[in-house]
């Protein structure tokens, strides 16, 4: 089992053509739902109100054969994110985020990997319960630690302080995920390549960089990895680095190299692997950005989408 830790919220998404639609949504809940529906099992551990969003949330989850652990009880009012679309599909957001567990209970004896990210690691009182929950599993070393900061500008406010907190958890995974646009706002005016591989050097043995449009680019222990991406069109980006993250997860999961001793047989990667692994979630990536709201796409549909283009510069 993979078990996801983070905020899980209901997406209001505006258009701008019509009455706003609600999506269920929120990072972490959405690499769950990804991870569930790429044949995973998996767990979610999140705080959701009882109101008829907390209704949708769960119903959501259920449907999709996610485990559900809430780490405190109910709160009056569910998170609720409004995104909304500029002309070529693009979110951005404005969020009303309820965000308060006390502790992250122990992972369950049959857990191989903890994945956590976006709010849940950034806004107080939550975030230190979240990076307890890191620093107890890494200590631990009994499961693979992945990380996706999911950067929202709007509720982070000083960039050096959040850059610090960004770079303390990347100092304790396994594997990081970030999208160029996190990189930008984190690092203005350095070229993602030179911050990915400061993080590489920090700790991570898998750090990836997601470029939209562009593909994706990893620096593994054995060297470093670029893919392009297959030209769709775009009904919006909302949930696309999610189902990338989901997509990894499952790659990695079924190759073997969650759990125990995982970081070092990720380290073992070859640049071609990686390239796999890179191509396999751009897929999924593409697929989730061809259809309205955070909608993952199933197992059978990666496999049968198309590959996407590849470079690899070994160490």
């Amino acid at each position: 089992m993979i078990v996801v830790i983070g905020e899980a919220l209901v997406d209001v998404v505006d258009r701008g053509d019509g009455a706003p639609q609600p999506h269920v949504g929120g990072s972490p809940l959405n690499v769950a739902t990804g991870l569930a529906r790429l044949d995973v099992p998996v767990q979610l551990g999140a705080t959701i109100g009882s109101d008829e969003h907390g209704t949708r949330i769960r119903a959501h989850l259920l449907d999709n054969g996610v485990e559900l652990v809430e780490l405190a009880p109910p709160a009056a009012a569910s998170s609720v994110a409004l995104a909304r679309l500029d002309t070529e599909g693009a979110a951005s957001y404005e969020f009303r985020i309820i965000w308060a567990p006390e502790r992250v209970p122990p992972l369950p004896s049959g857990a191989c990997a903890l994945h956590t990210g976006s709010l849940a690691t950034a806004l107080a009182p939550g975030a230190s319960a979240v990076r307890e929950a890191i620093e107890r599993e890494r200590a631990r070393g009994a499961v693979t630690l992945t990380y996706d900061p999911n950067i929202r500008p709007g509720l982070l406010g000083d960039r050096d302080a959040a850059r610090a907190e960004v770079e303390a958890i990347v100092r304790l995974v396994d594997v990081v995920k970030a999208s160029s646009d996190d990189l930008a706002w984190l690092y203005p005016g350095e070229r993602d390549r030179d911050v990915l591989r400061r993080w590489s050097e920090s700790g991570p043995v898998l750090s990836i960089v997601t470029r939209g449009g562009d593909g994706a680019y990893a620096i593994g222990a054995q060297g470093e990895a670029e893919v392009g991406a297959p030209s769709v069109d775009v009904v919006d980006t909302v949930g696309a680095g999610d189902s990338f993250m989901a997509a990894l997860l499952q790659s990695l999961h079924v190759d073997g190299l969650l759990g125990a001793y995982g970081r070092d047989r990720i380290a073992r990667l070859e640049v071609g692997d990686v390239v796999r692994c890179l191509q396999w979630s751009v897929r999924a990536a593409s697929i989730t950005v061809q259809r309205p709201g955070a909608d993952p796409p199933s197992l059978s549909e990666v496999s049968r989408s198309g590959s996407a283009s590849a470079a690899v510069a070994p160490a």
